[in-house]
């Protein structure tokens, strides 16, 4: 008889599991189904386009989460949340969305991450996108008007026609560089957005724009959401705390600014912090209807 190992070393050579063989019979199988990735985390199901912007002349790619009971066919509007920033944004603020309507009984929402596709510099233009130009002609800075005009003319029209969206309860969310362009929007076409959430916001280039007058407003109803962390880089936690003591003064603004400091925030690891201060300030009085119908209904539940 032969040596058991052997025999053994034998059987896996003819098998092919130790010859290395392209073909072997225990090659993984893909399944001839294309699907998006997105599909299997339920937190943040929804769709994806890619949109080539005419007006940039650059590609975007557009991530959407869809409410839990969402229903393309019904009569519900949703609020439309979106976010600059969404290559990082996206999986962080739309899955907390989904905690706070649970926990803070904020509204479902259509949310919207707005992303490059890259952290590399040249596909991500972020630093461009979002910034007013400054006094040196830097090429790096400038592409605020032109980005805001992409919202307007081009991604807002295009997912107001894909989902069943309000378009009174838009919101917009940005970061850093992106709460800069929040401010820019703020100023500039106030009525775009309902609501404005700058977390933790660059004011260079142009300070002193963001202490100039305002567009004028058509809606009474406009929210501007400002955060700063407390441990935020010290030059941005300075013009943060100068521009909210410059505006909270003002009498006749176009929106209601709503401000906050994050308690040991840091410049980006506090984002869900400032979404929650923001969402819950713009839809202050839907959060308070709601959480009187969850008590009702538990007081009525006892009862029975």
């Amino acid at each position: 008889m032969k040596n058991p190992l052997i025999r053994f070393l034998s059987t896996l050579l003819a098998t092919g599991l130790l010859s290395g063989c392209p073909d072997s019979p225990v090659s993984t199988k893909f399944s001839g189904h294309q699907s998006h990735p997105l599909e299997f985390l339920p937190a943040l199901k929804g769709d994806y386009f890619r949109l080539d912007s005419v007006i940039i002349e650059r590609p975007y790619h557009i991530y959407t989460r869809l409410p839990e009971d969402y229903d393309p066919n019904g009569k519900q509007l949703y609020p439309v949340i979106y976010l600059l920033d969404g290559d990082s944004l996206f999986p962080i603020l739309a899955t907390n969305h989904l905690f706070m309507h649970y926990d803070d009984y904020a509204p479902e929402a259509i949310i919207v991450g707005i992303a490059y596709g890259s952290f590399k510099p040249d596909t991500n233009r972020r630093s461009y996108d979002f910034s007013l130009p400054d006094s040196n002609g830097n090429p790096e800075r400038g592409g605020a008007a032109q980005f805001l005009s992409f919202l307007e003319q081009e991604l807002l029209p295009v997912i107001e026609s894909r989902y069943p969206a309000d378009p009174q309860q838009r919101i917009l969310f940005g970061q850093s560089r992106g709460g800069h362009f929040v401010l820019y929007s703020a100023f500039t076409k106030p009525d775009l957005f309902k609501g404005l959430i700058a977390s933790n916001p660059t004011f260079l280039p142009q300070r002193k724009f963001f202490k100039g007058t305002p567009a004028p407003a058509t809606r009474s109803d406009l929210i501007l959401a400002v955060t700063s962390g407390s441990k935020d880089i010290p030059s941005l936690r300075k013009d943060a705390l100068t521009w909210h003591d410059h505006w909270i003064s003002q009498k006749n603004n176009p929106w209601r600014i709503a401000f906050k400091t994050i308690s040991a925030g840091t410049h980006a690891a506090n984002s869900t912090d400032s979404y929650r201060f923001g969402i819950n300030e713009i839809f202050k009085q839907e959060i308070s209807l709601s959480r009187r119908e969850a008590e009702q209904n538990a007081v009525s539940a006892d009862d029975h």
